[in-house]
């Protein structure tokens, strides 16, 4: 090891303190971005077969124990990142789509590494003071820009499922406390069969919450949708009525963006079913919040602000680090069943003295201030500049949608809602499911592009089958960069189609539709 690279850690304290602390923090991050400069693999992926690429990075670390004697900081720090370059992902290339993970602006990533260097939570006010306050105000920022009014509040958790989970949790407590229940005292043996009602084709997170709930994941109830995937208003109001007394009805979801089609339900006539049947309405806007940055888009999330709760997560529009989910809650007082009075965190003389925080509005204690990042990126570009870079993102989709129109062996499955694209590749006298999944397999392990799969019940009708599908955050990729995405897709799946035709005869099921 050079001595250059081990200067910055020949220092007095081992520990990132305020001023030249942190600055160190940075001198070392660009020392290891030197040490590894040219050995990054250039790709959306590395190019391989997972197995190997896997057990490429399990040999680099050694054996599978903590070592006795450490290398050094500057050794270690290079290790890591020397990893990161050859075998990792590069979500910033402009051939990367697979899923809803943007690139992170670099002023995030600055203010995530502070965060980690104040190592402060937001369970109590001395546990994090400034970082306390910063998260208010960003909650009453997110809440203004969902149309809530002062009542509101919120609170950052570490993803959408997490507040998804925690949303539920709060619409199960409050309307058991309506009917006269403690749910959390008696238990959900107490209320009749409770349900919640969410789209076909809700995030999969509104199931594991019911089944961590004690409700059970049959107790998500699907509501059919139309064929653009939104759910259907009147199968709602029917699947209410059939309920009767002998269920609970404990939340109405909705969703804006769904993960495969960015679809948004109609909030203002579900906002409306709900209201006249007495039920929780939450929003799962993981996906479709950050619609409301861009003047463009923001009539599509019409009636959120009739919502009892929000999920939203800005590490998918928004462009932080991973995690920078929120949940907002229209009456911040419904927080009220998580609320406790713990003795050495925050007795209740603390905090009527103004040393309380936010222990009673989530599940954990210890909650590192994810806020920073995001605060510093409002500041930094506003509503308007985070705007701009969706328009450009919902414009590359919609370029895409119009690249598949051209191309006759190319099938769009749904049209752009927001910035996702699901298509398919079509061929004679093949498996198409075989094929569409051989293909995005090839051209993830060759590290040329990264796209991402589903299956649909394509036109509505039939079983799922696989369709390939682009998520489109990189508002610095470009109309070209779409092209020649395609260009190799094509070329790939020519290659497959020929092999299958060919010699994988036996593997590749003939079959017409």
């Amino acid at each position: 090891m050079s001595s250059e690279l081990s200067t910055p850690w020949r220092r007095p304290s081992k520990f990132a303190g305020p001023g030249d602390g942190w600055a160190e923090v940075g001198t070392g991050l660009a020392q290891v971005a030197r040490a590894v400069d040219g050995s990054h693999h250039g790709s959306p992926l590395p190019s391989g077969a997972p197995a190997e690429m896997l057990a490429a990075v399990a040999e680099s670390l050694g054996p599978q124990r903590i070592p006795e004697t450490g290398m050094g900081e500057s050794a270690a720090l290079t290790t890591v990142a020397d990893l990161i370059a050859r075998y990792g992902l590069d979500l910033t290339h402009t051939l990367c789509a697979a899923h809803l993970q943007p690139p992170p602006l670099t002023v995030a990533v600055v203010a995530d590494a502070l965060a980690s260097a104040t190592n402060a939570s937001l369970d109590t006010y001395d546990s994090g003071p400034a970082t306390l306050a910063i998260e208010k105000w960003t909650i009453a920022a997110l809440a203004r820009l969902a149309g809530f009014s002062e009542s509101a509040g919120g609170v950052f958790g570490p993803g959408g499922s997490y507040s998804n989970l925690l949303a539920l949790l709060i619409a199960r407590d409050y309307g058991a406390a309506a009917r006269g229940i403690d749910v959390r005292q008696s238990g959900t043996s107490a209320l009749a069969r409770p349900v919640v009602l969410c789209s076909q084709v809700a995030h999969f997170s509104i199931h594991r919450a019911c089944a961590a709930l004690g409700l059970g994941e049959a107790a998500a109830i699907p509501v059919p949708v139309d064929a653009d995937h939104r759910m259907i208003p009147e199968a709602l109001e029917t699947a209410l009525a059939e309920l009767g007394a002998t269920h609970t009805p404990v939340a109405v979801v909705a969703t804006a963006g769904t993960t495969d089609f960015g679809s948004i339900d109609p909030l203002p006539e579900i906002a409306e079913i709900a209201k006249r049947h007495g039920v929780w309405f939450h929003v799962d806007a993981a996906y479709g919040f950050g619609s409301l940055f861009s003047d463009n888009l923001a009539t599509l999330l019409t009636g959120i602000d009739r919502a009892d709760s929000i999920t939203l997560d800005l590490h998918k529009v928004g462009w932080q680090p991973a995690a920078a989910s929120v949940l907002l809650l229209a009456d911040e007082q419904r927080f009220a069943s998580l609320n406790r009075s713990v003795a050495y965190l925050n007795p209740d003389d603390d905090v009527e003295a103004g040393y309380g925080g936010l222990l009673g509005q989530t599940l954990q204690t210890t909650r590192r201030p994810d806020v920073l990042k995001v605060a510093a990126t409002f500041l930094a570009y506003g509503r308007t500049g985070l705007g701009e870079m969706l328009d450009t993102c919902h414009e590359l989709a919609l370029h895409a949608e119009r690249r598949i129109g051209t191309e006759l062996q190319l099938e769009l499955v749904a049209p752009v809602t927001l910035t996702t694209v699901v298509f398919r590749y079509r061929c004679e006298d093949l498996d198409l499911d075989q094929v569409n999944a051989e293909l995005r397999r090839r051209l993830i392990s060759s590290g040329k592009a990264l796209i991402g799969r589903t299956q649909v019940r394509v036109h509505g009708a039939g079983e799922p089958r696989t369709c390939l599908k682009l998520t489109l955050l990189n508002p610095e990729s470009s109309e070209r960069d779409i092209d020649a995405l395609f260009d190799e897709l094509l070329r790939v799946a020519l290659e497959v189609e020929s092999e299958g035709l060919a010699i994988d005869q036996d593997e590749m099921v003939k079959v017409h539709e």
